[in-house]
């Protein structure tokens, strides 16, 4: 706690927080140091504890030398982050009552180095000295798919106003109510929901509505920590008594409830801090002591303050275990932090956290590196955020052309045809067979063609490339030009054939391609009435292009390219979104697809499979928690995840063993090498 003498080294400072623990900390302080007034989220005018309240630039007027938080450690962090502008710019200091300076910035870490780090053998030891075991809630054993748990109002508010229900400012007035009425008590939601009515007598929801509607809504973005079920059950081995001791405006009913959809069998009792009106901080620990007096206590938590401190107050022994978001700020937010901005932003960001922190007890590696230890993750946080925006960005330009067909090209068009579906996309979407190869053998139509061709270097012998570009053996005394051109008409056929029975309609059609020049639909455009609009993530030397008369417009415009990362680190992606099936190479007469055959391992296929997986359990995590008002892209957020691939650490072997190929240009790379 901060100091008296400390305190008197600044001429004038703010307090920011009207709670117990401000008016408590005023009183210990007497009148040494000069408080100009209190600051609130919430409230800009007023009085508390004999002090104004006043706004932050009215803190900023008065000249204020320092800003002193009084709030949770968690709380303190994003306060500082609302405030952090003006004061930086304006020369205040600001501080939690711990002494931490809040506007330090943390130094960004890819390993535990720096972090107190423990391990569940050290746990356990000192469960072995206690008799009763208790256990908070939120953040411990149960964590949500956001980065802050207010995050979720703005999905009710989201909700209400789909039922046509407006009430202004919801979020910072659900806020402002919960922390109104906890200064002294532990509300339930009905409650809280009771003050916000109160300011906004003319919603024609009950309080109970109101309720429901939250917990209805917050339910399901929980989710069980790693590793926390196999605790419990190996505490109960050892014969103690487990309880939860949690704050909570839901119900001990609600909470009881959640332990059983978490999958929690092992819990003797519920503490609800709603259910005696009592917090933590409070009073809610006294009463555990009283119904389980003469035994020791083993209270175990993520949060400093009330898990840790107040538990200690109230004489229960405690271990702190860190909550995802804690890890998380202890790495330094691996520096995303300047890159979240918006509800979708915690969105992508507490996702990540339920694959890379979920587990608390991931320390015990050798050299404390931060692992990802199953391929699927690296589809699920690493590339999904990217590949999704690249889906929402596709489906706006595929409305503003007017486009009304979509070509989603083998092989990488493969997953974006079941996001799109995911969706719903009013477009008709096709997963269309074509590859660079089966577009130049069909759309081949003059010398000037195959002069095309053959600038694109071949790593491999004249013969092998007339194998691999233009499936033909040449023989001695045969015109090389005239048989590729003459293969060709019969190929256009076949492929027209193929086309036909996608019943596209003869009007302006979208074509995806991921990463390329624009070669494919350079001669897709040889082969198909429809007028062709290219629609790539990154366009490669679009000067190559300028003179060929296609229209191609990029998700990465050439300037973005420049000037991230993105051009390093696509390679993981264009491995990722491939299709389980080999490259198309022509097509027969029946119109059906010839495949090439497969190069790739089993091991390669199972491991891109389980990054599949991890991408559509990414677009289906985040499409159900981002009404579709709310979906935002970021594509520096999105970049900043994916550069990750390369400061990690993988231990998923097969994820290293993958091989990026390009058999039209005869190149085989390990993924090693490109990341």
């Amino acid at each position: 706690m901060l100091s008296k003498a400390f305190i008197n080294h600044f001429y004038s400072i703010a307090l920011y927080g009207l709670g117990t623990e401000t008016e408590r900390l005023i009183s210990q302080w007497g009148s040494g140091p000069k408080i100009v007034g209190l600051l609130d989220g919430f409230k800009e005018s007023g009085e508390a504890f004999g002090y104004p309240i006043i706004s932050l630039q009215q803190a900023v007027d008065a000249k204020v030398e320092a800003i002193i938080v009084v709030a949770r450690p968690g709380s303190c962090k994003v306060i500082a982050k609302r405030i952090k502008a003006v004061c930086q710019s304006n020369g205040i200091l600001v501080y939690d009552v711990r002494g931490n300076d809040l506007l330090a910035e943390t130094k960004v870490l890819y390993d535990f180095g720096n972090i107190n780090v423990y391990t569940k053998s050290d746990l356990l030891a000192k469960v072995q000295e206690s008799d009763v075991i208790s256990f908070d809630l939120f953040d411990t054993l149960i964590a949500r798919k956001v980065l802050y748990y207010t995050d979720i109002f703005e999905l009710i508010d989201a909700k209400l106003r789909e039922q046509k229900i407006y009430i202004p400012e919801f979020s910072k007035l659900r806020l402002a109510a919960e922390k109104e009425l906890s200064k002294n008590a532990a509300p339930k939601l009905s409650n809280i929901y009771d003050w916000v009515i109160s300011q906004h007598p003319e919603c024609n929801l009950s309080s109970n509505e109101l309720a429901e509607i939250e917990w209805q809504i917050d339910k399901p973005i929980m989710y069980t920590r790693d590793g926390m079920k196999d605790l419990l059950s190996e505490i109960t081995t050892l014969g103690k008594r487990i309880v939860v001791t949690t704050d909570t405006y839901y119900s001990k009913q609600q909470i009881e409830e959640l332990l059983a959809l978490m999958g929690y069998k092992h819990i003797d009792k519920v503490y609800v801090s709603s259910e005696y009106n009592v917090s933590k901080a409070n009073g809610l620990f006294e009463i555990v002591k009283n119904d389980n007096r003469d035994q020791s206590i083993l209270h175990i938590g993520d949060d400093e303050y009330v898990d840790i401190e107040k538990a200690s107050e109230y004489g229960l022994n405690n271990y702190r275990i860190y909550g995802a978001k804690d890890i998380f700020d202890e790495v330094g937010a691996f520096g995303l932090s300047s890159n979240i901005k918006s509800y979708s932003d915690n969105v992508k960001a507490g996702l990540a956290l339920s694959k890379l922190f979920s587990n608390p007890f991931q320390f015990e590696t050798s050299n404390k590196k931060i692992s990802i230890n199953n391929a699927k993750d690296i589809g699920y946080f690493i590339c999904g955020p990217m590949v999704l925006d690249f889906a929402f960005w596709f489906e706006d330009k595929l409305r503003h052309i007017g486009a009304e067909n979509a070509l989603l090209c083998a092989r990488d068009g493969y997953l974006l045809k079941k996001i799109f579906d995911r969706i719903d996309s009013e477009v008709n979407s096709v997963y269309f067979l074509t590859s660079r190869t089966s577009a130049i053998r069909a759309g081949i139509e003059n010398e000037d063609d195959i002069a095309y061709v053959d600038s694109m270097k071949f790593f491999g012998t004249q013969e092998e490339s007339m194998i691999a570009r233009y499936g033909i053996t040449l023989k001695n005394d045969v015109d090389r030009n005239i048989t590729i051109i003459n293969k060709a008409k019969l190929q256009r056929e076949n492929y027209q054939k193929y086309i036909s029975n996608l019943n596209l309609k003869d009007v302006p059609t979208a074509v995806f391609d991921f990463v390329a020049k624009g070669t494919t639909q350079l001669f897709l455009q040889k082969i198909m009435n429809q007028p062709l609009k290219g629609l790539y993530f990154l366009q490669l030397e679009p000067e190559f292009m300028a003179d060929k008369g296609i229209d191609i417009e990029s998700f990465y415009t050439e300037k973005e390219r420049d000037t991230s990362a993105i051009f390093d680190n696509y390679y993981i992606l264009e491995t990722i979104l491939t299709s389980p099936m080999p490259s198309v190479d022509e097509f027969d007469e029946a119109g059906q697809p010839v495949y090439a055959k497969e190069t790739r391992s089993d091991e390669n296929l199972e491991c891109v499979s389980r990054m599949q997986q991890g991408i559509m359990q990414y677009v289906d995590d985040y499409l159900e928690i981002v009404p579709v008002s709310m979906r935002q892209q970021n594509k520096m957020l999105d970049e900043a995840f994916l550069t990750l691939i390369g400061k990690l650490e993988i231990t998923d072997q097969s994820f290293k063993n993958l091989v990026v190929e390009d058999p039209f240009f005869g190149r085989m790379t390990n993924i090693v090498d490109v990341m």
